[in-house]
């Protein structure tokens, strides 16, 4: 492919499953090579002596076009006197690990990656450890080392796993840039996990949950009536009055919402009303938003639907985010109202995350086959959605029936 290199073709540059080339109409041998993980890179291309050679200029976007060009032409000098570029390549930064995160793998991975920012918060856990070690000097060994304490400290073994992968996505770069020539963690197999986890509420736990969701409605209510008692006798400008409203807040539609579709907190916290169809009772998780990539339709059923409505009807007619937070951005947390909430319900060890798994949990029990609560759940494939089939034990005290005779 030919095409004039400069900000133009790169603003419109389409990455590939395979990695290809563009050559510069302008000037012979100036590159641009495109890899399927976004990388992109500045090369020069020359003949020397019969023989095809390549120079690493540098990469986009440390480099702009027409500082890539400029160096190119520096480079491709060497050959009206004679002399092989390649023989004095201009080699580039030589990293130490905190250099190669804050200087250029941050910027970039924030920008081309769904959860960049996750990524970048993760990798400060490698720099706080080796931020001065050279990127050539980190070995597997190091990071195995790494590894052992972190588990004798505590640290969930599937936490550990997430953070050497994210290293490791980070070395596969830096060699597609230049500043490796290997992987050191090509040959480190992640540790074994039990992902059998399923923790969901009991009959009782769920009963105590509403209640709770219920009492803290109730108690708020009571507060603000009081509140505003107290402000109207003395002339003070009242608060928006609780009582003719369906929620008090986000925590109880947000909970009920998510009890009833098992939506992801990520994909809850950006979902917006576009994606509710009231008339047909479906919502819709945007693919950019879900963990896998791809976008699911989720009916919803009684209580889902009157969830929203109730909502939508006290909510700023000019809200994009269902669930927004301070002025309209994607709500970040809400540790505290959970963790108050579930000491209020008496329950222990219950995550926001294993709503999902109840939600799955209590489908399964109720006969639903896997494959629909895989397509409910958003899994990509049936083997996350198996956790759940020892839930449905009168399918296997079926299947051993059958050898009776």
């Amino acid at each position: 492919m030919k095409a004039k290199i400069g900000k133009e073709l790169l603003s419109k540059i389409q990455f590939k499953s395979k990695p290809y080339e563009i050559y510069d109409t302008d000037m012979k041998g100036f590159t641009l090579r495109v890899q399927p993980t976004g990388a992109i890179i500045y090369l020069v291309r020359y003949r020397w002596q019969g023989k095809q050679t390549r120079v690493v200029v540098g990469k986009h976007p440390v480099f702009t076009p027409v500082q890539a060009r400029d160096d190119a032409k520096k480079i491709l000098a060497g050959l009206v006197h004679g002399v092989d570029p390649g023989a004095k390549e201009v080699e580039l930064k030589k990293h130490t690990l905190e250099s190669f995160v804050e200087e250029e793998y941050s910027a970039w991975v924030e920008a081309n990656h769904k959860d960049g920012k996750g990524t970048v918060k993760r990798l400060k856990y490698f720099v706080e450890e080796f931020g001065d070690t050279s990127l050539e000097d980190i070995d597997q060994r190091t990071i195995e080392q790494w590894r052992t304490a972190r588990i004798k400290a505590g640290r969930a073994l599937a936490t550990i796993n997430r953070d050497i992968s994210v290293l490791k996505s980070m070395f596969t770069t830096a060699i597609e840039w230049g500043h490796l020539s290997a992987n050191p963690l090509t040959k480190l197999k992640p540790a074994k996990l039990d992902n059998g986890r399923v923790r969901y509420l009991s009959d009782d736990e769920e009963k105590r949950l509403l209640a709770a969701l219920d009492d803290r409605e109730s108690k708020t209510r009571e507060g603000r009536a009081s509140a505003n008692k107290w402000r109207a006798e003395r002339g003070y400008p009242l608060l928006p009055d609780l009582s003719e409203v369906a929620y008090v807040d986000h925590l109880k539609p947000m909970i009920l919402l998510s009890l009833h579709t098992g939506i992801r907190w990520g994909e809850l916290v950006q979902l917006a009303w576009a994606q509710v169809n009231f008339d047909n009772a479906v919502m819709t998780v945007l693919g950019r938003t879900a963990k896998t990539g791809k976008t699911r339709h989720i009916p919803l059923n009684s209580i889902a639907l009157a969830v929203l409505n109730g909502w939508k009807k006290q909510s700023d007619e000019t809200s994009v985010l269902v669930f927004g937070g301070a002025e309209g951005k994607v709500r970040n947390n809400i540790k505290k109202a959970w963790s108050n909430l579930m000491k209020a319900a008496q329950t222990k060890n219950f995550r926001w995350h294993d709503i999902r798994h109840d939600f799955a949990s209590k489908l399964v029990m109720a006969g639903e086959d896997l494959n629909t609560v895989r397509e409910l759940m958003g899994h990509a494939d049936l083997k996350m959605t198996l956790r759940y089939a020892h839930l449905s034990p009168e399918h296997k005290a079926s299947a051993v029936a059958k050898l009776v005779k």
